[in-house]
């Protein structure tokens, strides 16, 4: 059975031949593991795809995740220099900001003189005005790009005519590259974007003290997110990720959860339904209080499912309860059992989890967040040999 098989499999409650293994990996996992200037990787869509497939042949693993938009092949064209600090590359654009690329993290951009970017304010923010969503801040953790590239100011990403070609080229270099590797595209829930539109601080107060605008801003973002949908759903990818990391108890209440993020998520997950593929969320930290909530709406799978202390799910007690329901991807602490763990600690919580999650299947081996940066490359290695002995139906 080839791996995009047996992922489908899993995230169908079939019968593979043995769990799946799938991590997403920090971008400064690929950094520090592949031969590629960490700048091309981060900016070259190709690049990108090439180091994806490249850490899922070398690890062993199932699938991959395009967790960055395309980009024009021409990005370069849009600096004006580029130099080294160290082991740092300093790229400096055309438009003023600065990105700095380290070797192990992701890049950070910023303002002129190294000033933090700017974000919208929810006192006087213009809903309907297209450079609403310009804001560099917005559009750097949103886009991870210092700009919209060639993409009109005036342009509405609420429709998919809007995007180029280039858009989904990550997405469909994967699919070239890995024909039978389960290739899934990702995009931000509209909770995201509201976050980091206003930047965290401003966003949460602004729930409470903005919540008609925060509204009609989710509405224009839940628009946003079913046009990439569209684009991506069109390039073959066998799941698409709803990335809503900051839907958490960590960050809000579940009455806010009920308010703010379900309603604008249940209209992605439908559209990615429409689109032929299977959809799940990932949501960091403590989610233990809210998957009642998450099994009203149409998602299929749920991805990280941290554990104590990072968050608050035990995956014996959701399997038991919601293993039907959904799929479920995830659950092994990225920093207590991976991460810091010797050996003996990492291999009995591999262990554990597939002992939990097989039966019955719906269930992919994975960190619960992306693997650090400097987890050995081994250990991913054996994760899979792992799942080869113990993970088999």
């Amino acid at each position: 059975m080839n791996s995009r098989l047996r992922i489908f499999e899993a995230m169908n409650h079939g019968r593979p031949d043995r769990a799946p293994v799938m991590c997403q990996l920090a971008l400064g996992h690929y950094f520090l593991n592949c031969e590629y200037a960490a700048a091309d990787i981060w900016f070259d869509s190709g690049t990108f795809a090439k180091a994806l497939v490249e850490l899922q042949g070398r690890y062993g693993f199932d699938g991959v995740l395009v967790n960055l938009p395309g980009r024009p092949n021409n990005w370069r064209g849009y600096l004006s220099s580029s130099s080294r600090e160290g082991e740092r590359e300093v790229l400096t654009w055309k438009c003023g900001l600065v990105t700095v690329v380290g070797p192990d993290d992701n890049p950070q951009t910023f303002g002129p003189g190294r000033t933090a970017l700017g974000r919208a304010d929810c006192k006087t923010v213009d809903v309907t005005d297209p450079a609403t969503y310009r804001a560099p801040g917005y559009i750097w953790n949103t886009w991870h790009a210092p700009g919209l590239w060639d993409i009109e100011g005036d342009a509405d990403l609420g429709d998919a005519g809007a995007y180029p070609d280039w858009f989904t080229s990550a997405v469909r270099a994967a699919r070239r590259l890995g024909p039978e590797v389960s290739v899934h595209a990702e995009v931000f829930s509209p909770f995201t974007h509201l976050l980091e539109l206003f930047g965290y601080e401003q966003a949460l107060f602004a729930l409470i003290d903005e919540p008609g605008t925060c509204h009609a801003l989710l509405e224009v973002f839940t628009r946003f997110a079913k046009a990439q949908v569209e684009l991506y759903g069109s390039c073959g990818p066998d799941a698409i990720l709803v990335s809503s990391a900051f839907a958490g108890a960590g960050f809000i209440s579940r009455a806010m959860y009920k308010q703010f993020v379900a309603p604008y998520e249940e209209q992605v997950y439908r559209a990615i339904g429409q689109q032929g593929v299977k959809s799940y969320v990932h949501t960091c930290g403590a989610i233990g209080d809210r998957l009642d909530l998450m099994a009203e709406t149409s998602v299929d799978g749920i991805d990280t499912l941290d554990p104590p202390p990072l968050g608050t799910v035990q995956l014996d007690e959701a399997k038991a309860e919601y293993g039907r329901r959904f799929f479920f991807k995830g659950n092994l602490d990225a920093v207590n059992e991976m991460l810091d763990a010797d050996d003996e600690t990492f291999e009995r919580a591999v262990r554990q989890r597939l002992a939990i999650g097989k039966p019955g299947a719906g269930y992919i081996l994975s960190s619960a967040c992306s693997v650090a940066p400097r987890v050995r490359p081994e250990r991913l290695v054996r994760m899979v040999e792992l799942a080869e002995r113990f993970g088999r139906y």
